[in-house]
């Protein structure tokens, strides 16, 4: 049960609710209500197999820079609760699950399931050679409404395509504020983390920019889905709760930093699924 409890905390679990409602929100959208329960339940596994495969390749090729944070010291492979051969059978063995899972859609989401495997895991190598790394993240929690939707039906559509790029643009400017936290530390290594290269002020003025253009692109989402006036009331909301994020975090106080990256973008994730069930 220790070990049990070591992986959750390695692969942040709590941190699923990120990416599971904008899976679920591509998947409902495609089937214009609900799905039906294979569906969905073959999509909450995949998600949550490429997930931990990918927080676990980020805390393996992380290893000698968690080492020396202090922030990340009490990560279990830092302390050796995970042993590193432990993880990366965990690790393919989270891909094994995943490639199963999307065998089980359809033959496209069959022939992505690779490539999906190696982008979620570039990310961890990106912030050694530039800045942008934030925006990488954001394209992999991006891929998040395009797989529900075409787990279900295998096509290209503006929905789709809007709420990938607003969930691109919402993730990278939450972790560019989670980054403001390991400012001095990344300038001291060499890690290319935007509020390092160009500073606390002008990071936290791009991830507030990209933040307000989220939110015009959820309300754009709604429009090529032909939803409902409730939707659009969600996403107005949600506009207002990533503006008053920003009303949380100054260049020289980090202290609400938490309240920002994890309770406030948890509802965004949560409220979005919610404007989509009302909308449909």
């Amino acid at each position: 049960m220790s070990k049990f409890f070591s992986i959750l905390r390695m692969v942040k679990i709590e941190h699923s609710i990120f990416a599971l409602p904008f899976a679920y929100s591509g998947l409902f959208l495609a089937a214009g209500g609900l799905p039906g329960w294979w569906p969905l339940v073959v999509l909450t596994a995949a998600m949550i197999a490429v997930r931990s495969f990918a927080m676990a390749a980020n805390r393996y090729l992380d290893l000698d820079i968690d080492r020396e944070n202090p922030r990340t010291q009490d990560r279990p492979l830092v302390t050796g609760e995970l042993t590193k051969g432990f993880t990366l059978a965990f690790i393919g063995g989270c891909a094994l699950v995943f490639v199963g899972t999307t065998a089980l859609m359809n033959p496209l989401c069959l022939k992505l399931a690779i490539p999906a495997l190696l982008w979620s895991g570039f990310y961890s190598l990106t912030k050694r050679f530039t800045w942008l790394c934030h925006y990488v993240l954001g394209s992999v929690l991006g891929l998040a409404p395009i797989a529900g939707w075409i787990s279900l039906k295998p096509e290209f559509a503006w929905t789709w395509l809007l709420l990938a790029l607003a969930v691109t643009l919402w993730v990278a400017g939450f972790d560019i504020l989670y980054a403001c936290q390991d400012v001095e530390f990344d300038r001291s290594k060499g890690l290319k983390s935007m509020p390092a290269c160009l500073g606390m002020e002008r990071a936290l003025r791009l991830a507030r920019d990209g933040h307000m253009a989220a939110a015009g692109l959820f309300l754009l989402a709604g429009m090529t889905a032909n939803l409902r006036w409730s939707y659009f009331v969600v996403a107005l909301l949600i506009g207002g709760i990533l503006w008053f994020e920003h009303r949380l975090i100054k260049p020289d106080d980090l202290s609400r930093v938490n309240l920002a990256f994890f309770t406030l973008n948890g509802f965004v994730a949560i409220l979005l699924f919610a404007g989509v069930l009302l909308g449909l």
